[in-house]
C-alpha cells in the first residue's frame, strides 16, 4: 500500500512538471506573429518574464502609453522580460497599423483568433490598457504591471523577479 502511495505521488509530481514546462504553449498556442506578420514559436518566450498588453489602436490611454511599454520593453528585453500583445482592435488592419506606428518589437496573439479570446476569459480582462505580468512558470506576479512601469521604470522588472 505504501508503494502504492509513493508511486501515485511521483506520478502526480511528474505530470504537474510536466504541465508547468508547457504553460508557454498551453496559454499562447504554438506560434504567435510579429508586427511584420512573421510566425513565432512561443518556445521564444522559455525562461522568461511574459507582459501581457491589452490593447487597442482607438483607446486614447492605449495610444498615450503604449510608446512607454515600447520603450521598456525594448530597455528590458536582454534581461529576460518580453510582451504577448493582445489586441482589441476592431480590424486586422488596425492591429497592424498600431504594432507598426508605435514601433512593437514584440509578439502578439493571432486577431480575433482563440488564443486572444482565451486569455481576456482567463484573466477577466474588462478595461483596456492592461499590463499583466507572469512569472518563468506561468504565475501572474503583476496584475497592476502598467502602474508599476508606469512609477518605478525599469526598477518594475527587479519587483516581479523578487515575486
Amino acid at each position: 500500500m505504501r508503494k502504492m502511495a509513493v508511486l501515485i505521488c511521483l506520478l502526480v509530481s511528474f505530470i504537474c512538471m510536466a504541465e508547468e514546462k508547457n504553460w508557454i504553449e498551453q496559454k499562447f498556442g504554438k506560434e504567435l506573429i510579429d508586427a511584420q506578420g512573421k510566425v513565432h514559436k512561443t518556445s521564444e518566450l522559455k525562461d522568461k518574464l511574459v507582459g501581457i498588453y491589452f490593447s487597442a489602436h482607438w483607446c486614447p490611454p492605449c495610444r498615450a502609453f503604449t510608446p512607454k511599454l515600447v520603450e521598456f520593453r525594448d530597455a528590458c528585453a536582454k534581461e529576460g522580460f518580453e510582451i504577448v500583445f493582445v489586441s482589441f482592435d476592431r480590424s486586422k488592419a488596425d492591429m497592424d497599423k498600431y504594432m507598426s506606428e508605435t514601433k512593437m518589437k514584440w509578439l502578439a496573439a493571432p486577431f480575433g483568433g482563440q488564443t486572444a479570446k482565451a486569455l481576456t476569459k482567463e484573466y477577466d480582462i474588462h478595461s483596456i490598457p492592461t499590463l499583466l505580468v507572469l512569472d518563468k512558470n506561468g504565475k501572474v506576479v503583476s496584475d497592476k504591471a502598467r502602474e508599476e512601469v508606469m512609477l518605478d521604470g525599469k526598477k518594475a522588472l527587479e519587483k516581479w523577479r523578487k515575486k
